[in-house]
């Protein structure tokens, strides 16, 4: 028995697989974000602790011979997230997250200050990385960074609550912009650049490597035998990669979450900063990933369903699928949290453009659906610019549940979609199967295989002909508004 954990930005997760690969429980813990100020986006790391808790409880409460039998412990993550700690790993402040956009005049002076950045990280320098986040601490809040002696990310917070050590594995920290991503190191120059160096580092390993053993107190509290190891573990993107059976070269996944990513699977470190796409390491040795990154993809839907009323997602998305329409309608800027790719612009805005008196709560939603599948367009297009070869792609996340939305991703994209049984939970399954490679030490091709293909969504030939000239829209849009957003 195995257990994956998933520190989510709206959630924790917690997932118990067998031996077999089946899912035998899942649970899950609610977290609110703190935005105290524009641009601002933070949590407070003792309530992610809280709410693994919470979760772990909730699967002993009906699951304790499952629980009492798990060999390893996998955890996953919200990626960038600053979590500082004093000398006796204390939270000094809390974390600042990875859709936080305060720190884009940042970013600039990160490459400035190291102009080979771009190179060693194979990133673009972007407000929602670790980095820039710990020189915007230095400028406005310096007597906290002159007491930081560790940096965590979110889920190597919650592995020193259960173990003890600082550790990251190497997919997680790809994305701090302090590591060399090609070597798999962290990078003393791009440390330096930022005021920090290796001492305030957690020591790194790879995602299905044993990081640490549960502490005897935390064993006892949620049931479990002393001693059970806990994996490296994976940011959540590469652990949901893991566990779609994405880990050999052109295998792909989509990932409707609070953000959306189009996750392409690669042989070698292959960047392309210049179009905003990430280069991460994956969670297994010598593997790399590229990634496409929309800042709101599920959470655009929360918020419509929040604005008009409605009174919940799944009754909001019933009531679209039943008006029936042909695409149509406004054309949706899904920028509520600013963007990623393709534009880095923490600055950029939602719109909805197209408002008539005929407009209601449908359509409204529709295109809403229609502007996240307008974000992966752009994307994908990204990725595919620097010559990537994309196969067959997946979709995870809580967006996974509609087959609605679904038809609109797949018509927009041109591409059929391949949907999971239980895709809502890829990162934390993704998790469970690093678990499980850490605490036996089998073949990462025998375990980590896609799993059954539950449906398949087509493409609607007419609609995409549609979406094409819209998505031209969408684009134009952004060009014409751009200049304004950086007027607000």
């Amino acid at each position: 028995m195995f257990l994956g954990l998933d520190l989510g930005t709206s959630g924790v997760k917690a997932v118990l697989v067998d031996g077999d690969q089946r899912i035998i429980a899942t649970a899950d813990a609610v977290l609110e974000i703190s935005r105290p100020h524009p641009l601002w986006s933070e949590q407070d790391p003792e309530d992610w602790w809280r709410a693994t808790k919470q979760a772990v409880a909730a699967l002993a409460r009906d699951h304790s011979a499952e629980i009492a039998a798990v060999e390893g412990i996998g955890l996953s993550g919200q990626m960038h997230g600053a979590t500082l700690l004093d000398a006796a790993d204390a939270v000094l402040r809390p974390a600042i997250l990875w859709n936080d956009g305060r720190s884009g005049d940042q970013c600039a002076e990160l490459e400035r200050r190291e102009p080979d950045s771009r190179r060693i990280t194979g990133n673009l320098a972007m407000p929602g990385f670790t980095a820039p986040k710990l020189i915007w601490l230095a400028e406005h809040e310096p007597e906290i960074f002159a007491r930081v002696a560790k940096v965590l990310l979110p889920k190597d917070h919650l592995r020193l609550r259960m173990t003890g050590e600082h550790v990251s594995d190497m997919s997680d920290s790809a994305g701090t912009l302090w590591l060399d991503v090609a070597a798999r190191q962290w990078s003393e120059a791009m440390l330096a650049a930022t005021g920090l160096n290796t001492g305030q580092m957690p020591r790194l390993v790879e995602g299905s490597e044993v990081a640490g053993v549960l502490r005897p107190d935390v064993a006892a509290a949620w049931g479990m035998r002393a001693g059970v190891p806990v994996a490296g573990g994976a940011g959540d993107n590469a652990a949901a990669a893991m566990g779609v059976g994405a880990v050999q070269p052109g295998r792909a996944f989509l990932s409707l979450g609070t953000s959306g990513v189009l996750f392409l699977s690669n042989a070698a470190f292959a960047p392309n900063p210049e179009r905003a796409v990430h280069a991460f390491c994956h969670c297994l040795p010598d593997t790399w990933h590229q990634m496409s990154v929309i800042l709101s993809a599920a959470a655009c839907l929360g918020w419509v369903t929040t604005l008009t009323g409605a009174a919940d997602e799944g009754t909001l998305l019933a009531e679209v699928e039943a008006a029936g329409t042909r695409p149509g309608g406004p054309v949706f800027l899904p920028y509520l949290s600013g963007e990623r790719t393709p534009h880095n612009d923490p600055r950029a805005l939602g719109v909805f453009f197209g408002l008539t008196h005929d407009v209601d709560r449908a359509a409204l939603a529709r295109s809403v659906l229609e502007g996240v599948a307008f974000a992966f367009a752009d994307g994908r297009d990204a990725l595919l610019s620097a010559g990537a070869e994309i196969g067959a792609v997946s979709v995870v996340g809580g967006g996974a549940r509609s087959r609605f939305w679904g038809g609109i991703l797949a018509s927009v994209l041109e591409r059929p979609l391949e949907f999971h049984p239980a895709g809502e939970v890829g990162p934390a399954f993704g998790a469970a199967r690093l678990a499980r490679l850490a605490a036996t030490g089998e073949d990462p091709a025998v375990v980590g295989t896609p799993p059954p293909v539950a449906h398949v969504a087509e493409p609607d030939a007419g609609a995409a002909e549609i979406y094409r000239e819209k998505l031209g829209t969408y684009r134009r849009l952004y060009g014409a508004l751009k200049d304004e957003f950086h007027r607000q």
